[in-house]
């Protein structure tokens, strides 16, 4: 893959169209992933999509069972410093996703100026973007069934009310691509959306994580539950 630099913009535009298509396409080949909708559907409104956090491939499947026309307005939150490493993946994470990139060291850069990742995640909100966000912070690869909830979300709920916010439960891409594992398990894999969390007048944080957590476990499937 050329440099953004060298490709015309029109000839970009297209290039990330078709990858977009093949990574869609490859999602629902490799993990037969489905959508679920519990509570809701899928809605033009401005959303942040929270989600549990257990594979690199976490937001790909999330953001290929959102239908194309909300696929389109929604960017995941992602590592600057991993989607910039390579020409290839800045090609991915800015032309195909359109993510948002985000500092994890807290530093500025020309592409995330905010050092704050609740700051630049605010921003994008009210610039009117949906967003892909995991509260977890960081990848689950213990035997916990969910790490601690980040309070980035409950002052993004603060800072953007007029923002949908839509617990989601990824089930079984932790089996499908294990740590370490280059080829995936073939397991069917599923993406359960539930029903839009809002933050109640006076609502204080331990109160609104407590409820944000609940929701996310609540979206578990019943063998699931059965292990706790």
């Amino acid at each position: 893959m050329k440099s953004n630099a060298l490709m015309h913009p029109d000839l970009r535009k297209v290039a990330a169209v078709a990858v977009a298509w093949l990574i869609v396409t490859a999602a629902r080949l490799l993990t037969g992933v489905r959508a679920l909708w519990a509570g809701t559907g899928p809605k033009a409104d401005q959303t942040l999509y929270f989600a549990n956090h257990t594979s690199h491939g976490d937001f790909v499947l999330l953001w290929a069972t959102l239908p194309p026309d909300l696929r389109a307005r929604t960017c995941p939150v992602a590592g600057q410093d991993y989607w910039e490493a390579s020409r290839l993946r800045h090609f991915i994470g800015q032309d195909v996703f359109n993510a948002l990139m985000i500092r994890r060291d807290g530093a500025a850069s020309p592409q995330a100026p905010a050092s704050n990742p609740v700051d630049q995640m605010t921003e994008a909100l009210n610039a009117g973007d949906s967003l892909i966000m995991f509260p977890e912070g960081t990848r689950n690869t213990g035997e916990e069934v969910l790490l601690p909830l980040k309070s980035g979300l409950y002052h993004l709920a603060r800072a953007c009310p007029q923002v949908r916010l839509v617990p989601v439960w990824i089930e079984n891409l932790q089996r499908v691509l294990p740590k370490g594992k280059l080829v995936p398990i073939p397991l069917a894999c599923t993406v359960r959306y539930g029903a839009p969390l809002v933050l109640s007048d006076g609502e204080d944080k331990t109160s609104f994580m407590t409820r944000a957590r609940a929701a996310m476990l609540d979206l578990r499937p019943d063998y699931d539950k059965a292990e706790d």
